[in-house]
């Protein structure tokens, strides 16, 4: 399953780098497959190794806030690995085709 999550602090200001990177640490050293990119960070492996880090991701935010968003959308789809760069490869491949087209 691939997981893309995003985690705000409230009531803190505008700047909420920090806290972000909080979580985006918890996520890098789980040594699960992810990917952060301005909105989401993204991580992929089985509901019972994800979901753990995602809370554990959520905690770290709640120490620079009392009141945490949370954004969560799950792609569960048995039997698939790799979906962090493949999904992404498949695009780029429709890309260059359109691209080879002319369109």
């Amino acid at each position: 399953m691939i997981v893309a999550f995003s985690v705000t602090p409230l009531g803190v200001g505008e700047d909420v780098g920090e806290a972000v990177a909080a979580a985006v640490k918890v996520v890098r050293d789980s040594g699960l497959p992810n990917r952060t990119d301005a909105m989401f960070t993204s991580i992929e492996g089985e509901w019972d190794e994800v979901m753990p880090v995602v809370r554990a991701a959520i905690e770290a935010v709640k120490e620079y806030a009392n009141r945490v968003s949370t954004v969560i959308k799950i792609d569960d789809r048995a039997g698939v690995g790799g979906g962090l760069t493949a999904k992404v490869e498949s695009v780029e491949r429709h890309l260059a085709a359109l691209e080879d087209r002319g369109q």
